[in-house]
């Protein structure tokens, strides 16, 4: 294939890609798949454990710890060596184990909403998955499609393409079949459409010549590496890492130099700094966030929402705003046409046979609108369709849509519906009550304006319907949509959807303030508020917005609940203007002009009946279009939020005073408190029971209301229980050196076993805001933790024990020790509450 295809001739352009205007046949796409592989930008995977094993490996923590290993090694201690490694490595297959099963999860899931694609096969027009276009397919496209691949125009009908992902335009770009020139750029190839670009408005056949990493897209792809915007979430762990770091290198510094200065072996003082930081830091927080997000995802799926992000889960349960369009949400979505009627507002044959037309022989955009003049006109018995000349597209400038057919006599006949108010200023003229076109004058017009709004204020969606007679022409264009006569109203009625009141009621209990954001006219979308018991406090229409600069937006925008008649860029600013006053902003939309809103949202979500580009611009997709699928999609992301900081909080909880307490510890006495792989072998234990929290169950306040990272609350959390950590740690200390007497072997065992105790209570403790007895956990978490518990009490008895250096004993001793646990895992609850209570006040 030449580089320059965009150049070629079509009868060249076939001729080198073996393909007809009529597509592939079924055969050749078979054999072209094998040999091309799918049309992804994805490489081709294999050794999928290897792949999970590298990426547990990229975490830093690992990387110290071998740096730990290998100073041992230098200096002849193979065994601390040899155990340093092996807990990494166990600790890195368990979470790539863990990782890789819910990777499989996440990627059945995300099958299920895959992109699709139009195309050409055997002569027909197939619906196939956008992963299985290969070159020389011909692609069908309309307004909404998502064109999978790099292809060159063959015809097209007011073709126009949104490309500013690639060409930097923010204006859609026509496109024609012509050749361009062989030194053209990307914006001035008139005649190619690319991968990833969306279809805006008209309709087009287009031969595929470029997929995946040879596309325009995927070579861009390939020399960059592409973030997605960091979640309010991201930002929370970002800031969080940056603590522990200043805390673990501060901690290595003073530890390892109190150690030479008391003229401790370097080596070991080195490798205990390290162990102490290791152990301080949550290392195994990047597989329990992927494990609890993909477990989240998965339990998303079985009430109906699919995540494509699996990173925006927290965003959903932080979301505090939820703008959302009206049909198919708050309303059944089944859009019927209610009435056809004349200028005078009786019912009219004529106005439903050419809305009939119209609706029939329109190949853009479906919609529900169409769909329903096109049942009820069917019903009616119309007769048989005229002959089509032309068709001038739907745009969300210019809200018609308009065919021409053979009127005979040598004429065409325009035929344009649309927005009751850009019909109107298309016509000069109106169908009398006796059948002929008189002048529209003002109180013509008043009169009509006024029955728009009689209708609109009883909740009726009413479109215009306007015809011309013209003198056909090989081409039409949207300047031609003049001197009309207006012929009538259309009535639509979309009933509000049961039990979307409750559901209403519900997100406010849930702490999500409801927005209706809608093309619509402003007197539907009250109705339908004061239907379903929404409380409007503020209503905005498309003009208003418009006059409004972006700051002045951003005061009104929160003390408003409808947004009307509203174009797609206005939908993007409404919802950054949410963004910017501090809220978490979710957008719900199904079509093409919801992209921008969808992209620029904390939180997009779509369905699967929704057009590619919405759909792939979305971070969820709901398998039934209704908000009572989203609200338990709400709850799932709170509770997986939940999850999440349950382990750093009961982590960090335990973690800080005990590192805090093992580096005093290390300055004061003559020996080590514990040897670097005993650090590591109690972090990897009450590291166990963590891997289990995705299924951990969680208390009804702890999702009641929006969850957000609070950083704050995090740090005074850590630090409280720290301080009360380090008092029971130095009565520990007190009851190994001077109660038992403890030797160096027996004082390490004895703080090993009390230390891995107080972690696993303290657990139980801190994983709930209320009483701990009174929140059962999860079965699994209790399970890990009481079989974790009981094999640290035995440890010291076995061979693996002694490996470690651990030594058996009494059975008075270990009573005592585990008493302490338990008094200090009471001690915790009681500064809980105080803790929890002061923070409240606050």
């Amino acid at each position: 294939m030449r580089h320059d295809y965009w150049a070629l001739s079509e009868g060249q352009l076939l001729a080198d890609l073996g393909a007809t205007r009529a597509g592939l046949s079924s055969a050749e796409v078979e054999r072209r798949q094998r040999e091309l592989g799918p049309d992804s930008l994805e490489p081709r995977r294999h050794g999928r454990a290897v792949e999970a094993m590298l990426t547990q490996a990229r975490n830093p923590l690992a990387w110290l710890l071998l740096f730990a290993a290998t100073v041992s090694g230098v200096v002849g201690e193979w065994t601390d060596a040899a155990v340093v490694v092996g807990i990494l490595l166990l600790g890195s297959v368990l979470g790539a184990a863990q990782e890789r099963r819910a990777s499989r999860a996440v990627d059945a899931l995300k099958s299920r909403i895959a992109a699709r694609a139009c195309v050409l096969r055997d002569g027909v027009v197939q619906t196939v998955a956008a992963a299985g276009v290969v070159p020389g397919d011909v692609l069908v496209l309309s307004a909404g499609s998502l064109i999978p691949a790099d292809a060159v125009v063959l015809e097209a009908k007011d073709f126009f393409v949104t490309q500013a992902m690639l060409t930097g335009e923010t204006l859609p770009m026509e496109k024609r079949p012509s050749p361009s020139a062989t030194d053209a750029t990307l914006a001035e190839r008139t005649n190619v459409v690319f991968h990833g670009t969306s279809v805006r408005s008209g309709t087009a056949r287009a031969v595929v010549a470029r997929i995946g990493r040879t596309s325009e897209y995927g070579a861009l792809a390939a020399r960059l590496v592409l973030r997605a915007p960091e979640t309010d979430f991201d930002r929370g762990i970002r800031h969080f890492g940056y603590l522990l770091t200043r805390v673990m290198v501060a901690l290595v510094f003073v530890v390892f130099a109190a150690g030479v200065l008391r003229h401790k072996p370097p080596v070991a003082s080195l490798l205990f700094a390290i162990a102490l930081a290791v152990g301080l830091a949550p290392e195994m927080l990047p597989a329990i966030l992927s494990i609890t997000l993909s477990h989240g995802a998965r339990a998303m799926a079985a009430r109906g929402v699919v995540v494509r992000r699996l990173s925006a889960i927290e965003n959903l349960g932080s979301m505090d705003v939820l703008c959302t369009d009206k049909t198919g949400t708050l309303t059944e979505g089944a859009v019927r046409l209610e009435r056809a009627v004349d200028p005078g507002g009786r019912d009219s044959s004529s106005v439903l046979r050419l809305a009939y037309f119209n609706a029939a022989l329109e190949t853009g955009l479906s919609n529900p609108l169409d769909d329903a003049i096109r049942e009820r006109g069917a019903a009616a018995g119309p007769g048989e369709l005229p002959a089509k000349l032309d068709e001038i597209p739907y745009d969300f400038g210019r809200k018609r849509m308009t065919v021409v057919v053979d009127a005979g006599g040598g004429l065409g006949r325009l035929i344009t519906k649309g927005a009751l108010e850009r019909v109107l200023e298309v016509c000069d003229r109106v169908r009398g009550d006796d059948g002929e076109p008189a002048a529209l004058s003002e109180g013509a017009l008043s009169a009509l304006v006024a029955r728009f709004h009689g209708w609109s204020a009883e909740g009726v969606r009413v479109l215009g319907l306007a015809s011309a007679e013209v003198a056909p022409r090989r081409t039409l264009e949207p300047s031609d949509e003049r001197s009309m006569v207006f012929e009538g109203f259309l009535l639509f009625l979309d009933p509000p959807k049961a039990g979307a009141g409750e559901v209403v009621r519900d997100l406010g209990r849930l702490g999500v303030g409801l927005k209706v954001v809608t093309g619509d006219h402003r007197d539907v979308a009250k109705h339908l508020a004061a239907t379903i018991g929404l409380a409007v406090e503020g209503v905005l229409g498309g003009r208003e917005i418009a006059a409004l600069s972006d700051e002045a937006l951003w005061h009104v925008a929160e003390r408003t609940t409808i947004f009307a008649e509203v174009d797609p860029n206005q939908k993007e600013r409404i919802i950054l203007a949410l963004r910017k006053t501090g809220h978490v902003v979710g957008y719900m939309g199904d079509g093409i002009n919801d992209a921008p809103a969808l992209h620029a949202a904390d939180v997009g979500i779509s369905v699967d009946t929704a057009v590619d580009v919405a759909r792939e611009a979305a971070d969820f997709v709901l398998l039934r279009n209704d908000l009572d699928t989203l609200r338990a999609g709400i709850l799932e992301g709170r509770r997986t939020f939940s999850n999440t900081l349950k382990y750093v909080l009961t982590t960090e909880s335990a973690n800080f005073g005990n590192m805090l307490s093992m580096a005093g510890a290390s300055i004061v006495l003559p020996f080590l408190p514990l040897l670097a792989p005993q650090v590591l072998l109690n972090n990897f234990l009450s590291d166990v029971p963590a891997m289990t929290l995705a299924r951990d169950r969680v208390d009804p306040e702890a999702i009641a209301t929006p969850q957000r990272w609070n950083l704050t609350f995090i740090r005074r959390f850590m630090v409280f229980f720290g301080l009360v950590s380090t008092a029971f740690d130095a009565l520990t200390f007190a009851v190994l050196l001077v109660v038992l007497r403890s030797t160096p072997a027996q004082f390490r065992t004895g703080w090993f076993v009390e230390s891995l105790a107080t972690e696993l209570l303290v657990a139980l403790v801190v994983r709930t805001r209320g009483a701990f007895w009174r929140s059962r956990p999860g079965n699994a978490l209790l399970v890990a933790t009481g079989a974790v518990g009981l094999a640290g009490v035995a440890l010291p008895y076995t061979p693996v024990g002694a490996a470690f250096g651990l030594v058996p004993l009494a059975p008075s001793s270990m009573g005592l020790l585990l008493t302490i646990a338990i008094t200090y895992a009471t001690t915790v609850e009681a500064v809980k509450r105080l803790l929890l209570e002061r923070l409240s006040r606050r």
